[in-house]
């Protein structure tokens, strides 16, 4: 059987994608077509991987920043054997295919993230490396070495015109991310044509500037070229490494190869036969031979590579048998075994102390109390760690000089903060936070958007959550940011009314699988709230009976966050009226619509129509609870700059307000 070369073996990536594209006649042909002798070099003669276990934790990772060239990554799953067959392939862009649009990140198998918003993908990767590089600082020993793997990412010109590029770079080249390599297609193409008219940055100067490895004017077509400089980038530990690729996008294409036209559209079947001519592809569409599919086949090495790892691991543990349990717990996503005991030891010391704290307050004693049990627990803040209060007793800062702690100061980079909190989590090994005020939420929100739709569990913690934190005044007051995270789908978002509340929070987003947290925090101090057992058992519902009347209700107050205080009070006003009032805390509305029928009814019967929101923000999404013979005490403006008390006086959230808006409802 004759060996392929290396040409060859790029050439079935471009068959393979222009095939697909065509076929589905939707698609973006020209940058798999380009990177296809950088992809061929890097993952015939670099990537450390097993596509029988895509999972192994000491893989090396692999991701298309790129991403809308996803018939890249699909031909290279495809052709080194890793479960995605050519029927998938012939199914690109399909209902219910493994092979969508861009990729996405458990549903084909070997994909590490999904991607497709340029720079999320470089961000989610300075992610995994920070993790590789933790992790490895805190398990690793002597000579074994059971983490040490590699970062690869493919990026091209979008990703570097995005700004999230500049913030997550920046941090990587500070933090010394020597394991994390960058190839990147400068093709000078872009959707609108040639970037010359908008996009003319000093790229390799800039990334020198941030303490990256650069590698200048490697010819993305030359094999040698790109296998020196890969190995250059593997020799520089001490910072992080960007190969400058020149490519031509769509190469092989005659009449559109180094054009905009190949960017985003298919070539159409002439052109196709074209390159199959120019090429030397005398194969019909989605034909590869034997011979190609043997020279990329990539499980024996990566049965062998794995089989070498395990042996590593296992001599790892006859020497540090309670480190060795520890990483596999970890890596595995399990809690500890003292897990359960210790929250609810700790929920239970927090209702008996009864303290008046700002949220955010509870949330660092909640850390102080759940950190130590927790040693994949890792976060930070974007520069307001003393407002956050995000920084626990026994954290541990994580520098240039050791990265074995567990605390990141991200610095004012929120959107990078929270994609590199998502990598960190997609990488495993770790439970990550992100603290920053909800408001700047705004910058973060496609990073957040992300981590629902791939169902990783990040937490972000959000502080000074409403207008309550006054002075600072409407450029800083949440408003509208509470309700526009419940819509996003598979986002679980706590607005915690007191110390408990906030504990149990807590709890739940540690313990969550498959969708990530929102915390949203006061700044000012709110009262604990009495409750028994029960009810605390009920607050993990998300919306629960916090106060109720002898007798069925007249009215039910809904609330949340700081606005339970006033719900109470008001409560007591209308007791002493003789007006019968049911208050309903709900800190998090997603957990409780996913209760049944028959606990909701509990709480909120239908038969009651006459009810109450008070939230200190818009008002919209609370017309799903009180009905439309209900009405909602919100702020559907902008806030106001002043002390807290006179602002919440300001927008009605007073007792006399709810008292009369009760009376109201009842009249």
């Amino acid at each position: 059987m004759t060996i392929p070369s290396r040409l060859e073996k790029a050439n079935a990536i471009r068959a393979l994608s222009m095939d697909a594209v065509q076929k589905a006649n939707s698609g973006h042909p020209g940058m798999p077509m380009g990177m296809a002798d950088i992809a061929e070099v890097l993952w015939c003669d670099f990537l450390k991987h097993n596509p029988s276990d895509p999972a192994w934790v000491d893989r090396d990772r692999f991701v298309l920043s790129n991403g809308h060239g996803s018939m890249l990554i699909y031909s290279l799953l495809h052709l080194t054997g890793y479960d995605l067959s050519i029927d998938e392939i012939q199914n690109f862009r399909q209902l219910h295919s493994k092979t969508p649009g861009h990729p996405e990140y458990l549903l084909t198998p070997g994909v590490e993230t999904t991607t497709g918003p340029l720079g999320q993908g470089i961000s989610n990767a300075v992610g995994m490396a920070l993790a590789e590089k933790v992790l490895a600082a805190q398990f690793n020993r002597d000579q074994h070495n059971i983490i040490d793997h590699f970062t690869y990412v493919f990026m091209g010109d979008g990703c570097m015109m995005e700004g999230i590029s500049h913030e997550v770079c920046s941090l990587a080249g500070t933090l010394g991310l020597g394991k994390l390599v960058a190839f990147w297609d400068d093709n000078n193409i872009s959707i609108d044509g040639e970037v010359d008219g908008w996009f003319t940055d000093d790229t390799p100067a800039r990334f020198e500037a941030y303490g990256w490895h650069v590698i200048r004017g490697v010819d993305g077509h030359d094999a040698q070229a790109l296998r020196q400089a890969t190995e250059q980038a593997r020799g520089e530990t001490r910072r992080p490494s960007l190969i400058c690729c020149k490519t031509i996008i769509g190469w092989g294409s005659p009449n559109k190869g180094g054009k905009a036209s190949s960017h985003g559209a298919a070539l159409g079947e002439d052109e196709v036969a074209l390159v199959r001519e120019k090429i030397g592809w005398a194969h019909a569409p989605f034909e590869i031979p034997a011979e190609i599919y043997t020279a990329w086949d990539a499980r024996d090495q990566g049965e062998n590579s794995q089989s070498v790892w395990k042996q590593g691991f296992e001599n790892y543990r006859a020497e540090h048998p309670d480190l060795a349990a520890e990483f596999e717990r970890r890596m595995a996503g399990q809690l500890p075994e003292n897990w359960q005991a210790t929250a609810k030891q700790y929920i239970q010391e927090t209702n008996e102390a009864a303290e008046k704290l700002a949220t955010r307050q509870a949330s660092q004693k909640t850390l102080n109390a759940f950190g130590p049990v927790l040693s994949e627990i890792i976060g930070g803040s974007a520069d307001l760690t003393g407002s956050n209060l995000t920084l626990w007793s026994d954290a541990k800062p994580i520098t240039t000089d050791d990265v074995s702690g567990n605390y990141i100061y991200f610095g004012v980079r929120e959107f990078g903060m929270s994609a590199i909190t998502n990598g960190i989590c997609l990488h495993g090994g770790f439970i990550p936070y992100a603290g920053t005020f909800l408001m700047f939420s705004e910058y973060a929100r496609n990073a957040l958007r992300m981590a629902a739709l791939m169902q990783v569990p990040s937490i972000f913690v959000y502080t000074h959550d409403s207008v309550g934190l006054g002075e600072d005044g409407p450029t800083h007051q949440a408003v509208e940011q509470t309700a526009t995270l419940r819509c996003i789908p598979n986002m679980s978002v706590w607005r915690p009314c007191d110390t408990v509340e906030t504990a149990v929070a807590w709890q739940v987003a540690i313990e969550s699988e498959d969708k990530p947290t929102c915390l949203l925090l006061s700044r000012q101090g709110l009262p604990c709230q009495a409750r028994d057992t029960g009810q605390i058992q009920n607050i993990r519902r998300g919306g629960y009976v916090l106060s109720d009347c002898a007798g069925e209700p007249q009215v039910i107050i809904i609330a949340t966050g700081s606005e339970i205080e006033l719900a109470m009070n008001a409560a007591q006003e209308l007791a002493i009226a003789g007006i019968k009032v049911r208050v309903v805390s709900m800190p998090s509305t997603d957990m409780f619509d996913v209760q049944d029928d028959d606990y909701r009814q509990s709480v909120l019967p239908d038969y009651i129509r006459r009810r109450i929101a008070i939230e200190a923000g818009v008002s919209n999404g609370w017309y799903k609870y009180v009905g439309s013979e209900g009405k909602i005490i919100g702020i559907d403006t902008f806030g106001e700059s002043a002390p807290a008390g006179d602002v919440f006086k300001h927008f009605g959230f007073t007792v006399e307000n709810v008292v009369n808006t009760v009376k109201e409802l009842l009249t």
